[in-house]
Formats: structure tokens, sequence, C-alpha cells
């Protein structure tokens, strides 16, 4: 089920006017949430939804253990139990044919091929996000940061909590999982502002990301038929789609779980106002960047044991976020610029903190932010690209333009005409400089000491502007990017 679908739209509010009949019972109020999350996940394909069941039994009698044992041995064997459960299921649905793959390539180059095929194994949605989630609750367990809970029926729910259940933002249990042992009272301008955010949360979705996708998809489909300024317009347009598909998401999340009283985190901050990449990753999937500082950089070792085995860790960390995204080379390649230009920054430190990061300094626009915006785009490139091959088609596109170029190119015949490309750019400039005063005067705050009519006015005017200029009825541009991850 799709945020963005007919089938939400008569889902979320029978889940809500049921949820505030029911709010003030706890038992029953969670029942309903696990019911409503199960039927949420089960509307895609019922048949997966042993898989978090499985995960969360595993992990809720496993972390019960793992604190009741004094035994570091078989604290350790335990913990392995939940590691080896959660991750067999990802790399057996989302690995496996990449390996085999990768198998039969490396046989390739030795001039031997190999007779091996790949398995008909179809990607539980949302499988990353659940696992890393539940997966978190056992490891806090084992260093001694959380407790576990005795609530069987809280942890099933936190678990598969259906808000941000396919797509994050991904949770850790100190933080949403006791809040399913709280009950919350009918608060209209908390559930007023879920709302809002959930029509922000559309908005980008409908109207940026969905309208952008017709044109990136038409030039990264059919890499060989365009130009390089093609496919340059292309990749700005696919940053600033992928942008507020994910970051709409996550807005639409947050708001739902704000409109039942809970609080998830944030997962994104204006990324693309960043002036380095170091900065990019604290506002750009942030829930995603601090689970692999805190489950994989600090245990590998962190910045703890010199500089050189710093970088290592850095770029390792990169390399399996980028695998974390897709079973795929471009995925690691992706991951691996930003790892490489993270490194980078981390040895330049010094020059890159009196150059970038003064706050007032005039390097910050003319050079950082330039800078961050065209390694973020090119990194892109690869993400976005259906193959290897095609990324490479792309690339050498682009290193072939020229300034003659830009006069030739017909722009309005890449899936959007004029006015559809107009209104694209428009609506991307009014995102960005919404974002940029929100960050200084925090719109939400604006709002609220405007008069009725006018606020109204806006709350009307954002229901219309979705309703008329979201795209509509392509099977292909409706579905959220990450949905695949």
């Amino acid at each position: 089920m799709f945020f963005n679908s007919i089938d939400f739209a008569i889902f979320f509010p029978i889940v809500f006017i049921l949820y505030w009949i029911v709010a003030k019972k706890l038992h029953y109020r969670n029942a309903l949430l696990l019911i409503s999350s199960y039927v949420f996940y089960g509307w895609w394909d019922w048949r997966f939804l042993f898989l978090i069941a499985i995960s969360s039994a595993v992990d809720f009698f496993v972390g019960k253990k793992i604190y009741k044992s004094e035994d570091k041995k078989k604290q350790k064997g335990l913990l392995l139990i939940s590691i080896l459960v959660n991750l067999g299921f990802l790399i057996y649905f989302k690995y496996t044919n990449f390996f085999i793959e990768s198998f039969v390539d490396s046989f390739r180059l030795f001039g031997r091929e190999l007779e091996i095929s790949t398995l008909n194994i179809i990607l539980p949605v949302g499988i990353s996000f659940y696992t890393f989630q539940t997966l978190s609750y056992t490891i806090d367990i084992y260093r001694k940061q959380l407790k576990p809970t005795n609530d069987l029926l809280s942890f099933f729910t936190f678990v598969a909590f259906y808000p941000q259940l396919v797509a994050g933002p991904i949770e850790r249990a100190s933080h949403l999982l006791p809040q399913f042992s709280k009950t919350y009272k009918f608060n209209y301008e908390q559930v007023k502002s879920g709302l809002l955010l959930m029509a922000f949360g559309l908005f980008k979705k409908m109207v940026i990301a969905d309208r952008a996708a017709l044109l990136v998809n038409q030039v990264y489909n059919n890499p060989t038929d365009y130009s390089g300024v093609e496919v340059v317009i292309a990749t700005i347009l696919f940053a600033f789609q992928i942008y507020c598909d994910f970051s709409g998401y996550s807005d639409i999340a947050i708001g739902i779980a704000r409109t039942m009283g809970f609080d998830l985190m944030k997962n994104f901050d204006s990324p693309y106002f960043s002036k380095s990449i170091t900065e990019f990753w604290r506002r750009w999937h942030i829930s995603l960047s601090t689970w692999f500082r805190d489950y994989v950089y600090i245990p590998l070792g962190g910045s703890r044991r010199g500089k050189y085995r710093t970088y290592a860790n850095l770029f390792i960390v990169f390399l399996v976020s980028g695998l974390w995204h897709g079973a795929a080379m471009t995925f690691v390649i992706w991951g691996a610029i930003h790892g490489f230009i993270i490194v980078i920054e981390k040895a330049f430190v010094k020059f890159r903190k009196k150059v970038f990061t003064t706050p007032k300094h005039i390097l910050n626009y003319i050079i950082g932010f330039p800078i961050t915006f065209f390694i973020v785009c090119f990194a892109w490139i690869f993400f976005r690209a259906n193959s290897l091959s095609d990324s490479i088609i792309l690339v050498n596109k682009i290193k072939m333009l020229k300034i003659s170029d830009f006069s030739n190119a017909n722009i309005y015949m890449l899936g959007l005409d004029k006015p559809e490309f107009i209104l694209t750019i428009i609506v991307i400039v009014l995102l960005l400089l919404f974002e940029y005063f929100h960050k200084k005067y925090n719109a939400k705050k604006v709002l609220s000491k405007q008069l009725i009519p006018i606020r109204w006015s806006f709350y009307l005017m954002t229901f219309f502007v979705i309703l008329i200029f979201g795209v509509y009825g392509n099977n292909q541009v409706s579905e959220f990017i990450y949905f695949q991850f």
C-alpha cells in the first residue's frame, strides 16, 4: 500500500478514527496498530509478513535471554543468533543473485563461462529498514544500553509500525519502543501539524518527484539516445526527484505518527544546502547515517586507532552503505565516491574548517556549496543508472559536453513539455526558498501567528496544488524510490 494511493486514502482515516476510539485502552490500541501495520504491509504481498513476525519473535526472546544471562560467551552466542537470522533474511532475499552474478563474472574474466542462472527471488519491500530497526534492539541490549521489554505486543508493533515500516526513518528502540507503553490524548494542534506535514510530503512526492521522474526516466532508460546536456539536466532533476521522493515519504511517515501522538526522528535537514560531503551526510537520511555510525563505524574502531585506521573505517562504512542500498556495483561505486571524498575532507579537516565551515565566510557559498552539489550529483549518476555499462555511457556523455551543446539541446523533448518543465523548475525553486526561510524563521510558527482566514487559505491552496498539479496514473513513477531498498 502506498501513501499516495486511493487505498491509503481509505485506510488512513479508518485507522485514525478507530485509533482514537480505543486510544485510552493501551492493549487494544497496540493490537489495532499491529493489525493495521500487517494489513498495510500485507497489501503488497501477505506472504512476506512471516519475515517480520520471525524477526520480531527472535529478537524479542533473544533480547530477554541476553539481558538475563551473565555469561559473556552465551550473550555473544545469542547476539549472533539475532544477527544471523536478521542478516540471513536480508542477504538471501537481497544479495543472493548479486553474489551469483559476481561469481559468474569473475570466471568470465578468465575465459570460463559458467552455466549458473540467478534465482527467481522477490525482494520484500522495506526489508533493509525493519531489519536494521529490530537488529539495533538486540545490539543495544548486548551493550547494556537498553533493557528488554516484557510486552510482546508492544515490541511486535514497534517493529511493524506502519508509518515508517517500509522506508523509515529507522528508529531506535530506546526512542520509539517506550512510546507504545504510553497513552495519548487527542491534541488538535498536534493532529493538524501531522496532517500538514503529510500534505507537504505528498506535495514533494506527487508535484515535484513524480513530475521530475518523467524526464529522468526518459533519459536514464535510454542513455545512448541523449547528449551530455540532456544527461546533466536529467541528473540534476534526479537529485531533486530522489530528495523529494524520499524526504516526502519521511514527512508523511512522521506526520502520520504525529496524528496519533507518536514522535519519529527527523530524517532530512535541507541536505542540498550542505557545504561539504561530511555535512551532507549529517543532513541526508539521518537515521541511516547515525545507524552506520553507531553499529558499524564505532565497532570498527571509529577514530580511536589512528588517522589511517579512521580513514579505512570511514571508507568501509560508505562501501557498506552503498551495498545496503542495492545489490549492484553501481551502488558500491556510489558509496565509494562518498567515502573517498569524506576521507579527503577528514584528511584536510583543518583547512576545510577554516575555508568551508566558518558561518559567514563567503567561500561557503561560492566554493563549498557548488562543489558539494556537483559531487553529490555526479555520484547520483551511478545510483540511478540501470547498469554499470549505462553509468559509463552517461559519464562519457558528460565528458564530451561542449558549451555549444547547450544552444542545440531540445530540453522540451525529454518527457516534459515546456509548461511542465517550467512548472518543475518553479516548484523546485519554491521548495528551496521555503527550506531556506524555514531554517531561519520556522515556517510553522510564522503560519500559526497568522489570522485564521490566512491560515486556512494556505491549507486549501496546498490541497488544491497537490490535486491539480500532482502526477497521476503512471505506475512507474507512483512508487517511492526507496521501496526497492
